[in-house]
């Protein structure tokens, strides 16, 4: 990987970026990176690494789903949370967040994956890993992604209008810690995975819960219709 194939983000994210990417932890990143990409098969593709920063420039963030790390399949990645293009199979997560999303709002599940609607007004799909080799999820973990994510984490907290950041899973609320603006919501559930949805992923309304404060705040809701 080099930060020019990687199409750094072109918006406001920028500066941020560049002050990163100079940084030793950062060059050792993309040195390892870029070995990963040489020698095996990574996804996402090199030049969606940083498409949810592409999609959602850093002032108009105004919610922030936290991902672990990207999908390992074929076609499935596409450097968003949880998203997946059009015309591929639903992942069982994100089944389960149509449903809680329909049970929330009442808004049907969308016949594809592809959330970008939703980073087009401010959410942010932020994995805490942004890249993965093929069939083997958390691949990447170790390479030096969470300093990266975590610096975005902590810059975003560093706002001053009102974001509200929605954890799901022991792995993302461990990022809690990072969030200590007064202005922000934090909204913790397990994860939507089959194997935790029911433990109260369902049923935690943060839909309705992250509307309701960008509301109060004055700030403009999210449409979470993806049709």
């Amino acid at each position: 990987m080099s930060t020019q194939k990687a199409k750094m983000p072109q918006n406001d994210w920028r500066p941020f970026f560049k002050e990163e990417c100079v940084k030793p932890y950062f060059k050792e990143l993309n040195r390892k990176i870029g070995q990963e990409y040489a020698n095996h098969t990574v996804y996402p593709p090199v030049d969606k690494v940083f498409n949810a920063f592409e999609q959602t420039p850093y002032g108009e963030v105004k919610a922030v789903i936290l991902g672990q790390d990207p999908y390992h399949e074929p076609g499935q990645a596409m450097g968003m949370c949880f998203s997946v293009p059009e015309g591929v199979d639903l992942p069982p997560s994100l089944v389960n967040i149509y449903q809680e999303l329909s049970d929330d709002l009442g808004i049907a599940p969308a016949a594809h994956g592809n959330l970008t609607a939703w980073a087009k007004q401010g959410v942010l799909l932020l994995n805490a890993t942004l890249t993965v080799r093929r069939g083997a999820a958390n691949s990447h973990s170790g390479l030096g992604w969470q300093t990266f994510t975590d610096a975005v984490i902590s810059h975003i907290n560093q706002k001053d209008a009102p974001v509200v950041f929605l954890l799901w899973g022991g792995f993302a609320q461990g990022k809690a810690s990072l969030l200590n603006n007064p202005k922000h919501l934090v909204l913790r559930a397990p994860h939507p995975s089959p194997l935790s949805a029911y433990r109260g992923f369902f049923g935690c309304k943060h839909f309705s819960q992250a509307n309701a404060f960008l509301e109060a705040n004055g700030v403009g809701m999210i449409d979470w219709r993806l049709q």
